[in-house]
């Protein structure tokens, strides 16, 4: 289990956290022969453990990262008895094999015993690695009509919506109304990880 700072992320959502800061601090240390930037960059326990996750495929990993979220849900938000459904957030890549969130969500709802539905969010088509995109305008018109419900079985449900880094929070925004405008009783949002920066 890691050790965390939850901060409260604020939103079209009735309550969400981020569980700690995705990278403490990025120091550069000059370019390769190629021209690529390279960083030393330190990252929270949560941090390293989702890195590897993502980038490694480390799945050993994932008994630290759902222990970790199991309690916090359980011993401090204490929100567990109130949910109904966990969703995943939909990847930006939907052609790579290996899902983090849905891998960290599907151990989730088995461990806590809540259904999990990955058909009811979707996305309509690819979009950017939101990451890449700076300005908040572009990524909110990108994500504009980027959500659909397919499944409607969360319909009149308290959910909980997990997403593995928090930004600017258009894409979970983007996501709570695609929800909401389907009949959602109620959204929180958790996020393993948040940037440091907000824009």
């Amino acid at each position: 289990m890691a050790t965390i700072r939850p901060t409260e992320i604020k939103g079209n959502w009735v309550k969400g956290f981020a569980l700690d800061v995705h990278t403490v601090s990025s120091d550069y240390l000059g370019d390769d022969q190629y021209g690529h930037p390279h960083f030393d960059t330190k990252r929270s326990p949560l941090g390293e453990l989702l890195y590897r996750l993502k980038f490694k495929s480390d799945k050993l990993v994932l008994d630290d990262i759902t222990a970790t979220l199991i309690d916090f849900l359980t011993n401090t938000w204490k929100i567990t008895r109130t949910l109904q459904f966990l969703v995943p957030v939909p990847p930006s890549n939907l052609d790579r094999a290996f899902q983090p969130v849905i891998e960290i969500t599907t151990r989730l709802s088995a461990d806590l015993g809540l259904p999990l539905t990955l058909d009811s969010l979707v996305k309509t088509g690819e979009t950017p690695e939101l990451k890449d995109i700076n300005d908040p305008l572009e990524r909110q018109s990108v994500l504009e009509s980027v959500f659909r419900i397919k499944n409607t079985c969360v319909k009149g449900k308290n959910i909980l919506l997990l997403d593995d880094l928090y930004r600017s929070g258009a894409t979970l925004n983007a996501a709570t109304k695609a929800l909401y405008n389907i009949g959602v009783n109620n959204v929180y949002v958790l996020t393993l990880t948040r940037t440091r920066s907000k824009k």
